[in-house]
């Protein structure tokens, strides 16, 4: 089972809020796949511990598209507060995930990956 950081979005997977991510990469991912979600996993220190955030995730459905389409869509407001910031715009969003992100713009493909909560 692959580990997926949520440093961002801690507090939004420990209560359960979070049920969509946008990843740069995750290409190989399917329906069915079990993530664990842990606080960070890369760039860790020497002696320092992957903190596991909750029990795994199962991967419900997986697809590329323009990170744009979170303003261009009715659905943004939605995708908004499934991805765990109810209270930022879709604008606001896409700003925040290209300042995180080296090198996205808005045109930019990312993988768009929708999951459960499992136990």
């Amino acid at each position: 089972m692959r580990n997926m950081s949520f440093a961002l979005t801690t507090d939004q997977i420990r209560n359960g809020s979070k049920t969509v991510t946008r990843r740069a990469g995750w290409l190989h991912l399917k329906p069915g796949d079990m993530l664990r979600p842990v606080k960070k996993c890369m760039g860790l220190k020497p002696g320092d511990k992957i903190e596991p955030l909750r029990a795994p995730l199962r991967v419900v459905s997986v697809r590329r598209e323009p990170l744009r389409w979170l303003t261009d869509s009715v659905f943004g407001d939605d995708e908004c507060k499934r991805e765990g910031f109810p209270d930022m715009t879709p604008a606001e969003f896409v700003a925040m995930f290209c300042a995180t992100h080296k090198g996205c713009t808005p045109e930019t493909d990312v993988t768009r990956i929708e999951f459960e909560y499992v136990g």
